[in-house]
């Protein structure tokens, strides 16, 4: 992600005669110490002649000394400079052991050496003042220089001073104002007092303005910005000097470029001389700018690519429609939290502490943004087997037509306030709503805790354990019962209403009827779930299996009329109650019928006071027109109330008529199922809105391993194609599109490759069709000639034919890189939305990169619904497919080969747009060049394997060998006959690319040992040192190192926290010097017949 520079630096004095000109010093070269990289220097003076010498003076500072032989009218100093803005991780040193916490001393030899930075030259009673406020108790002497950095720059105002020269200690404490040289002198004064050396440093300040605007603080310039700058340095035993500057309260960072570091600040003056007495006007000219920018993340595209890429995003709507594609994309992007990325519920675990929090903020912000009138509804989730509670899951719905599901926002309870209502108002609530519905109010049944469950449990507690105690860390159980009995047992925990839609009952067709209970009230099932999932059912009076009423989900492929106005008809039915209605109409209130077991209603609405707010929870219906109706009666009875609610329970019958989004836990990350879009505008407003709220929510889109390695989320984003309806799916309407995607990514890999995540390989969770199953290609073969060319009317073939091929290892239709286990399953209605599934995404950490991605998919759709793939055999890569396309080259290379494909059919897609893709995925270490032979190191791929099972807490466990890694090593202008590569005295089998000169290959290598492994007993293999060895000399012409562990041994405790970080973990690894010393024989080949292109230094 390297940005270059260019800084001009011009000053200049024209004076108003000749004048003579003393000897003048100019102290603008960056210093030798600068991390900064300095690609190009150049400084020029006028006038001419003049004389130049360059020298350094007393503190290794550079120095150029001019001499001018004739008289003078004008000295001009002009620097251009180009530097690489390399993120630097200001706080990556270590600290000699007696050094850790200040208050320290230094030994008395540094204390020498160190005199003239501990030298004290200012004293005052203010800035006495000012140092007695400072702690001496021990503290961590990291922690001591942040302090005093911050107190500072928060006691002094910054202004510009254009006076020469520097104002005292006392002034600046007097003024609380001062330039960067005054507050940095102020600083070094202050250092020198508590005991620390300390120097002035003068310098260039290079700021560039953020790609994203920061949620928290300043988000710094809003233009690129460079000026000269000064701040202080500070000693620290085992760290060296240490740059900070009390003007931003920061540490020094990459766009702090040193150029004098002295103990005064007279000597670290840019420009220091003397001329005759006379007129002058001075002139000052500073500026940077960018001359290079890789792609990044943060920035993917310009705007001039961005206007192109959207242009052509709708080219492609065009040609899909054209073609009456019908095409929807939807999906499941995945977010993480910005503030907690070590915390288990963002690493591995699908549920904690603030997830929840984090998804109703995200679910609150999406619906205003999409569906301001869309209601929120809050149920249960998935179960998975060794979870103990069931997940969560927050949707939103809104209708299709536009008109209003939910009227009023107001009635929708926010998690984040509660309302304190109780039994009572829970009573009131389900009384008015049961009028609402026409039925009586006395089919309302509370609901209480099983006491003799509770009080038994209560019994069977440690006896040192009081049960009214608990705390967040104990047992679910504990606490439940702890909350249970605190509240008190005998309270009502909510009503329940037996109801259910009689297409027989006249007007508002709401039935409800008595349960007759065993036991004298309704006891709930224990456990945490809300109450209308722990009414005990299997209590009520038996019905043979042919007389249930079991609702039977409507078809989706069902014709349905418009949806009507429920809210009206409900207010219609409510009206006419209100008049009388009551006394004319037998069908205003449901007469209850008599005890007969054919009458029973197995379903029930119930209100639930829980945390302070109401919840009603919906029951199970078989139509969407009936849904609405009582949700409508809902809504109206909140509103009448003025009670705001909770609805959660069933969700609304499967229907295109309406659409919704969801905000569901996973592990380590949260996931949004995203609505369909039918069009790229419509694309467009989905996933720029979503990323934007997750940012506002406080939800990120990047993770990062403890080495700086980028992994996305990690949680994928799984992107979804299909039709508006079931019957529009593209999919289902012809088969031989499913085909020619399918064949087209078999010969193509780098379409798996480049977007994937992590974790790949055969035992992964969305492995390639030909990963480690052949035969499957031959089945598969087989299956591609029974489907039918054109449009089929047989909507259930395809996945007849495919479903038992697209599994993983196990069998599993949902683990695998095509999933269709949702395009025409045979289990269930919501398995035949006529959906393809592509679940070998990782999440992109940019918008406009994920949009780049669908493009990338809506454009093979367009060509191959125009033109089928040709039924071509499927290629039978065998262990290429882990060995070769495992590396960068291969891979790029096969996708360009895609991309011209697609230009070729009238499709102008760049291979320049997935650079992003191809930085993200393959992030660049470093590159050396000796002799003209450039070397270039960059992360590779490396399949995971998924281990056996082992006994863990609870169960079983099976963990993932992610210990392996890869890199790959490529070499542009070497001699074949004359060089070789070596990695740790092993030969690399590089591999010519077609281009003169240039050769590539793997190296695996084990980066850490976890003690569950394939092969544990194998060490780390750390540091890797490349060596180009030339074997007529038998000598290694120079090389680098790369430290698979911190080359300090420093073992970070906590993930990187942005980019810059992970950029800065990364590139302290890479060394761009470490050769083996003293001649060395050309090391043997090790031939690989399986992986050709890979060194394995496992493998001997």
């Amino acid at each position: 992600m390297a940005i270059r520079i260019a800084l001009h630096h011009q000053t200049s004095y024209r004076f108003d005669r000749p004048v003579s000109a003393a000897p003048h010093v100019i102290r603008l070269r960056p210093a030798p110490h600068t991390r900064t990289p300095i690609h190009a220097y150049s400084l020029n003076i006028e006038p001419t002649p003049h004389f130049i010498n360059w020298l350094q003076d007393p503190f290794g500072n550079f120095q150029a000394r001019l001499v001018f032989p004739e008289k003078i009218r004008k000295l001009a100093v002009t620097v251009d400079l180009i530097a690489e803005m390399t993120v630097i991780n200001p706080f990556d040193f270590f600290v000699e052991d007696y050094a850790e916490e200040y208050p320290f001393s230094y030994p008395l030899t540094l204390r020498q050496e160190l005199a003239p930075y501990l030298e004290i030259q200012e004293d005052g009673p203010l800035l006495r003042e000012w140092l007695v406020e400072v702690s001496r108790e021990p503290l961590r002497i990291v922690d001591f220089l942040v302090a005093i950095n911050l107190r500072l720059n928060q006691a002094i105002g910054y202004i510009i001073r254009m006076e020469p020269g520097v104002q005292s200690c006392e002034e600046t404490l007097t003024n609380r104002t001062g330039s960067c040289r005054d507050t940095a002198w102020l600083l070094v004064q202050i250092l020198r007092h508590l005991g620390l050396a300390a120097r002035f440093v003068s310098g260039y300040l290079v700021q560039l303005t953020a790609d994203l605007k920061a949620l928290d603080g300043p988000s710094g310039p809003t233009a690129d910005f460079t000026d000269l700058h000064a701040w202080a340095e500070v000693f620290i035993p085992g760290a060296g000097w240490i740059g900070l500057d009390p003007t931003s309260g920061l540490f020094a960072g990459e766009g702090h470029i040193p150029l004098a570091c002295t103990p005064t600040p007279p000597s670290a003056a840019p420009v220091t001389g003397a001329t005759d007495p006379c007129e002058v006007e001075f002139g000052f000219d500073m500026r940077v700018t960018r001359i290079h920018e890789d792609p990044r993340v943060t920035k993917p595209y310009t705007e001039e690519q961005w206007r192109t890429i959207e242009a052509l995003g709708y080219a492609v709507d065009e040609q899909l429609r054209a073609g009456d594609v019908r095409l929807t994309m939807g999906g499941e992007p995945t977010f993480v939290s910005i503030d907690d990325m070590d915390g288990a519920e963002w690493t591995t675990a699908a549920m904690g502490p603030t997830k929840r929090k984090l998804g109703g903020r995200l679910l609150k912000k999406l619906r205003d943004r999409f569906a301001p009138n869309g209601f929120l509804h809050y149920s249960q989730g998935k179960w998975y087997p060794g979870e103990s509670l069931p997940r969560w899951a927050l949707s939103c719905y809104w209708r299709n037509d536009g008109l209003p599901l939910w009227h009023d926002p107001r009635w929708i309870a926010d998690d984040e306030a509660p309302q304190g209502f109780g039994p009572e108002q829970a009573q009131t609530f389900a009384a008015e709503l049961s009028r609402r519905l026409g039925v009586s109010a006395e089919r309302l049944i509370p609901g209480y805790e099983d006491v003799y469950y509770y009080l038994w449990q209560e019994r069977t507690l440690p006896v040192n354990i009081d049960p009214l105690k608990f705390d967040l860390k104990d047992d679910e159980e504990r606490r439940r019962l702890a909350i249970l009995l605190e509240r008190g047992l005998n309270t009502v925990t909510g009503y329940a209403l037996p109801l259910r839609w009689d297409p027989a009952a006249a007007e508002n067709g709401w039935r409800s009827g008595p349960w007759a209970l065993r036991r004298e009230h309704l006891y709930l099932i224990p456990g945490d779930s809300p109450m209308g999932y722990r009414l005990p059912l299997s209590a009520l009076p038996w019905v043979g299996e042919t007389d249930r009423d079991i609702p039977h989900p409507q078809s989706l492929f069902e014709f349905r009329t418009a949806l009507g106005d429920a809210h009206g008809e409900v207010m219609r039915r409510y009206s006419e109650f209100l008049r009388g209605g009551a006394e004319s109409s037998p069908h205003a209130v449901q007469q209850q019928p008599t005890v007969d077991q054919s009458a029973v209603i197995h379903t029930a609405l119930c209100v639930e006071p829980r945390d302070g707010h109401l919840h009603v929870f919906m029951p199970p219906l078989e139509r969407l027109e009936q849904y609405l109706d009582l949700l409508a009666c809902v809504e109206q009875t909140a509103a009448g109330l003025q009670m705001p609610v909770r609805v959660e329970g069933y969700p609304p019958p499967s229907d295109w008529r309406v659409r919704k989004f969801a905000v569901t836990p996973d592990p380590g990350v949260i996931e949004v199922n995203i609505h369909p879009a039918g069009g790229w505008d419509e694309l467009k407003q989905n996933i720029e809105g979503l990323y934007e709220d997750a940012r506002q929510s406080r939800l990120g889109t990047e993770k990062f391993m403890l080495d700086g390695r980028h992994t996305g989320t990690g949680g994928g984003n799984h992107v979804t194609l299909g039709g508006a309806t079931p019957s529009d799916s593209p999919f289902l309407r012809r088969p031989e599109l499913l085909r020619s995607l399918l064949s087209y990514w078999q010969h193509h890999p780098s379409l798996s490759t480049l977007f994937s995540g992590l974790f790949i390989g055969p035992t992964s969770q969305a492995p390639r069709i030909d990963e480690a199953r052949n035969d499957s290609l031959y089945e598969l073969e087989i299956a591609f000639q029974q489907l039918p060319p054109g449009e089929a009317p047989q909507p259930w073939l395809v996945d007849r034919l495919l479903r038992n091929l697209l599994v993983d290892l196990s069998g599993n239709t949902h683990r695998a890189e095509f999933c269709i286990d949702k395009l025409y399953s045979p289990d269930s209605a919501t398995g035949r939305l006529g959906l393809v599934e592509m679940r070998a995404f990782e999440m992109p950490p940019h918008a406009r990169m994920s949009l780049m991605q669908m493009l990338l998919l809506r454009g093979l759709v367009a060509r191959f619904w125009e033109q089928p793939y040709p039924n071509r055999p499927l290629a039978r890569w065998g262990t290429r497919i882990h060995d070769q396309f495992m590396l960068p080259h291969y891979v790029w290379a096969d996708f360009k080969d895609v991309m011209a494909d697609l230009q070729q059919t009238g499709y102008a897609f760049e291979s320049d747009w997935f650079l992003p893709f191809f930085e993200f995925r393959f992030p660049h270490y470093g590159d050396i060049v000796q002799q003209d032979i450039q070397l270039e190191l960059r992360q590779a791929l490396e399949p995971w394997h998924v281990l056996g099972e082992e006994q863990a807490l609870g169960g079983t466990a099976r963990y993932v060998d992610s210990s392996v890694e890869r890199m790959q090593v490529k070499v542009r202008g070497m001699t074949g006959e004359r060089h070789v590569v070596a990695c740790n005295g092993r030969r690399v089998p590089l591999r010519p690319t077609g281009v003169e000169g240039e050769f590539v290959a793997g190296v695996r290598y084990r980066a850490w040992q976890p003690p569950s492994a394939l092969h544990p007993t194998i060490p780390v293999h750390a540091p890797l040192v490349f060596d180009l060895v030339d074997t007529w000399n038998e000598r290694s012409i120079g090389g680098c190192t790369y430290h698979v562990v911190h080359p300090g041994g420093r073992s970070y405790d906590s993930f990187p926290v942005n980019a810059n970080e992970a950029e800065a973990r990364r590139f302290t690894r890479f060394w761009p010097y470490g050769h083996t010393p003293g001649p060395m024989t050309p090391p043997a080949e090790e031939p690989n017949p399986y992986f050709p292109c890979t060194l394995d230094l496992r493998r001997r």
